[in-house]
């Protein structure tokens, strides 16, 4: 009620106030008297006044400016009369002439120069130009010799609120986080109003909400928004659109207004969980997928974004927690699994993993809406594959002796098909690696066979690839290495090293070495070597060379020599005979 009260007495004055500014200047802007002042019609005395009394009352100056005022955008039939000029030494007759020079002279403000009244012959406009500085001064008609010293004033152009405020910054955008207490700060706006500032209310503005109650409140003086309305939910509303008013006259009934908009945009806090889209998910994957590989994708929903939204996956609890891995795609948010270790249809069928996720940032002003993660459980099925065969062995080593008969079983491997359909093998040889095709296999049963004669001497080891094929997949096929080694046999006559031609001279003595012989075998006995050395039948009986064993030498090649030993009597051809005892 006293506020209303107030308005209409404002409204009831204000026009009083104008007319009495319009009026004040020719009634109050008379300029005092602070001369001396002559008697009217005492023209004599003015006359006896020497030219030094003259010039003192020049310096005394016959008149005091003050400034003058003219309303702005005042119209009317009639030039509107700012205020009158007057000197003291005027007696009222017309001897003196009034001259107004300076701002606007002529053309705005106009001046009759006999009774120094001055009147505004345009609508002015304070925003345009708030002041004018102008000159007067007062001459002798006739002679226009200055009576007084030119004296400057001012004519100020009187404010009334002819313009309402504006913000020049608007429209406006601001933020705050969501979940803000009452009395967040959010931002400042601003508005101009180019009234006068100085004289009354013309400029000073009050701010209010127009649009964008309850949630947002504005200082009415400080142009401040603040929260109005707690825990406000970005999830369940983005985006404000608040209007803001700024209004002058203190912001009175009458007041001219101008209006704005804030776009308020809640920022993400981290208040909200990861959940799991279903609590339970069922995968698929072949026994010989690909180690790394992916084999499904989980996903928990978050409803905050960026930062906030970012979960970390782990596998917690389970049966095959060493057999997968989980990670997050960067990208989408997901959870991969993928395999770590080779399945195996066979051995295990099925896998139960449990699953967590959990915001990597957490916001401590929400902790104890927690927990912020959230679980779910994954099964797995195993699939068989269609898996090649498998033999008993990564690899095999074979013996035979070379003197093995031909078809003679040398060997077997055997394989079996993993799958359970368990599909019959055949097997055979990579012809390319037994290229003089010296081995057969049994088809059926792996059976390896000698299929030409082995020799130790010329080669001692034969390697061979054996494949193993499925009957109903012929595309399902295994290797495996065979080493087959060849054992000896005493199937070689052993050989002097080399021919021997001794010479003796005829004075030797008895039990005289002439010659050291030694012999060789191509065959390998596993206790070495060990040779027999003597004369032909038909030399044993010649009386003049005798052959021993050499007991205390055996050569780095196993050779065992022999010595032949002279009896004293004349050189004759020896034949040794050499054998090695079976």
């Amino acid at each position: 009620m006293p506020e209303r009260l107030t308005e209409m007495l404002m409204d009831t004055w204000t026009p009083l106030i104008i007319l009495w500014i319009t009026v004040l200047p020719s009634i109050y802007m008379a300029p005092m008297n602070q001369s001396q002042v002559l008697p009217s019609g005492s023209s004599t005395g003015l006359k006896r006044l020497t030219e030094e009394q003259r010039i003192l009352n020049r310096s005394k100056r016959g008149w005091v400016w003050n400034q003058m005022f003219v309303l702005e955008e005042f119209s009317g039939p009639e030039p509107i009369l700012v205020g009158r000029l007057h000197t003291d030494l005027d007696p009222g007759s017309s001897k003196i002439k009034y001259i107004l020079s300076g701002d606007g002279a002529g053309t705005i403000f106009v001046i009759n120069d006999k009774t120094g009244d001055i009147h505004a012959m345009k609508r002015l406009d304070r925003e345009e130009k708030a002041e004018y500085t102008l000159t007067a001064q007062a001459v002798d008609r006739d002679t226009n010799k200055p009576l007084e010293p030119p004296s400057e004033f001012i004519i100020k152009v009187q404010d009334i609120n002819d313009n309402a405020p504006e913000f020049v910054d608007g429209p406006y955008h601001a933020t705050v986080p969501e979940m803000s207490v009452v009395g967040t700060f959010v931002t400042k706006v601003t508005a101009t109003d180019a009234d006068d500032p100085v004289y009354g209310n013309s400029a000073k503005l009050v701010y209010s909400i127009l649009e964008g109650q309850p949630y947002f409140s504005i200082e009415p003086h400080t142009a401040i928004i603040k929260t109005a309305l707690p825990n406000m939910d970005r999830e369940a509303k983005e985006e404000y659109f608040v209007v803001i008013q700024a209004k002058d006259m203190g912001g009175h009934m009458g007041g001219l207004s101008g209006t704005t908009t804030v776009t308020i945009t809640l920022t993400d806090v981290n208040d909200n969980p990861p959940k799991f889209a279903q609590s339970l998910y069922h995968f698929s994957v072949m026994e010989d997928v690909a180690l790394g590989e992916p084999i499904g994708r989980v996903k928990a929903n978050d409803l905050d974004i960026g930062e906030n939204a970012k979960s970390s996956y782990d596998i917690i609890e389970g049966d095959g927690m060493d057999i997968f891995e989980i990670t997050t795609d960067a990208q989408t948010q997901d959870g991969v699994i993928r395999v770590r270790k080779p399945l195996d249809f066979e051995t295990k069928k099925s896998y139960t993993l449990k699953v967590e996720a959990a915001n990597i940032h957490i916001d401590p002003r929400f902790i104890s809406g927690g927990p912020f993660k959230d679980t779910a459980t994954v099964k797995i099925v195993v699939e068989d594959a269609d898996e090649p065969p498998v033999f008993s062995s990564p690899t095999y080593l074979l013996e035979v002796h070379e003197n093995a008969a031909i078809n003679s079983v040398i060997g077997q491997v055997t394989a079996h098909d993993p799958d359970v359909s368990s599909s019959p093998i055949r097997f055979s040889i990579d012809r390319h690696t037994d290229l003089e095709r010296q081995f057969n296999i049994n088809a059926e049963d792996g059976k390896i066979t000698l299929a030409t004669p082995l020799d130790r001497e010329t080669n001692m080891w034969h390697n061979i690839t054996i494949v193993a094929t499925e009957t109903r997949n012929h595309s399902q096929v295994s290797r495996v290495p065979v080493t087959i080694k060849v054992l000896d046999v005493n199937d070689n006559a052993p050989e002097f090293a080399s021919e021997h031609e001794a010479f003796l001279c005829e004075n030797g003595k008895p039990g005289q070495v002439i010659q050291i012989v030694s012999a060789v075998d191509k065959d390998d006995p596993k206790n070495g070597h060990y040779f027999l050395y003597s004369l032909l039948p038909e030399m044993i009986n010649n009386p003049n060379f005798t052959i021993k064993k050499n007991e205390g030498c055996r050569a780095p090649d196993r050779q065992i020599p022999s010595l032949l030993r002279p009896k004293p009597e004349v050189i004759h051809q020896v034949f040794i005979r050499l054998e090695r005892p079976t």
